[in-house]
């Protein structure tokens, strides 16, 4: 065992494009400790065989000492479990692997809201619904990461958070290294907020740059809504001061701006008059802020939370407001004074 108490041996739950390059990325440290794991069968077996993700990270070779499987059995002797599902199949996937008899701790790299019928609001943070169930410590690795760019190496940083401090630790030492720089965070709350409410602004940051409003209006965007960000987070436990680092101002600004960014080119199609039906087959990818405008506006409105630019994003998406009609009602609210 390693002195911060996880052996060697990690095992990634979901090989889509982030799951698949964060494998590799340990696979490079790992070597043979490294096992991924796809739940199509059909898949794992071309993984194996043909040594890509062909249909998720195409044109980037697995190393040779990935193993990669379709049995939650060859998962058991596994120390660490990183989950890397979308959000939405987060809680059946660890009552899946609850049932499979594991129970090392879990991390994933999920971000956004998952239902939660019970509780006010409709809605909760990941570990919230997670950590009831599971025996042993939570976490979630995020910031601005795409997955692309981690499969080929190249520089990065994350952050994790916990449950537990310790294993924030532990898992940020095991997965620093090389080009991947990932920084232990106490505020677990914070870390998932930012990550989940990044998305929904990222659609209103494509919206705007495919309207031609400019640099101006995208920074202004992305300033404001990590003010409302800000006020989601400390009503849901988090720090404000979380949001200024990696899984809150690094993740927004990536998401907003970068072009391999899915939330992004939703909002870019959307300023072309297309609808979201026809948007999102096209995508290949999950785009999570589709999913989290419907929840954060149950939530915020049950906290009482203001966040004007993402209830935009949800009147446009489902409401069929137009993106430009949807700017226009930002610009002409009530000035106030600035407040983070």
């Amino acid at each position: 065992m390693t002195p911060g108490g996880l052996r060697a041996r990690i095992a990634v739950v979901g090989a889509g494009a982030w799951g698949t390059a964060l494998a590799l990325h340990l696979a490079r440290r790992e070597g043979s400790s490294t096992v991924l794991w796809a739940r199509d069968p059909a898949q794992a077996a071309a993984m194996a065989s043909e040594r890509v993700n062909a249909r998720y990270l195409p044109g980037v070779a697995l190393p040779p000492a990935l193993a990669v499987t379709a049995g939650l059995d060859d998962l058991a002797d596994a120390e660490l479990l990183i989950a890397a599902p979308p959000v939405a199949a987060l809680p059946g996937l660890a009552r899946e692997l609850l049932a499979a008899g594991l129970r090392a701790p879990l991390v994933w790299l999920s971000k956004g809201f998952v239902e939660a019928p019970a509780v006010p609001g409709g809605a909760a943070l990941p570990h919230q619904v997670v950590a009831p169930l599971w025996p042993a410590p939570v976490g979630v690795i995020s910031g601005p990461s795409f997955a692309e760019e981690v499969a080929a190496g190249l520089p990065t940083a994350v952050a994790v958070a916990a449950t537990a401090g310790e294993v924030a630790e532990q898992v940020a030492s095991r997965l620093r290294g090389d080009a991947l720089r990932v920084y232990a965070s106490d505020d677990i709350a914070g870390v998932e907020v930012g990550g989940a409410v990044k998305n929904v602004l990222a659609i209103a940051a494509g919206a705007s740059d495919g309207l031609g409003f400019g640099n101006n209006a995208r920074a202004a965007l992305i300033t404001r809504g990590l003010a409302e960000t800000g006020r989601l987070s400390e009503a849901l436990g988090g720090q404000r001061s979380t949001l200024m680092g990696l899984a809150g101002l690094g993740d927004l600004v990536l998401t907003c701006t970068g072009d391999l960014s899915r939330n992004r080119r939703v909002g870019l199609a959307l300023a072309e008059g297309r609808r979201l039906a026809d948007i999102l087959p096209q995508l290949g990818h999950v785009a999570e802020g589709v999913a989290a405008a419907r929840m954060l506006r149950g939530l915020a409105r049950h906290l009482a939370v203001d966040m004007p630019i993402c209830d935009a994003v949800y009147r446009t998406l489902f409401e069929d407001l137009p993106p430009r009609d949807a700017v226009l009602s930002l610009l002409r609210r009530e000035p106030r004074a600035e407040r983070h």
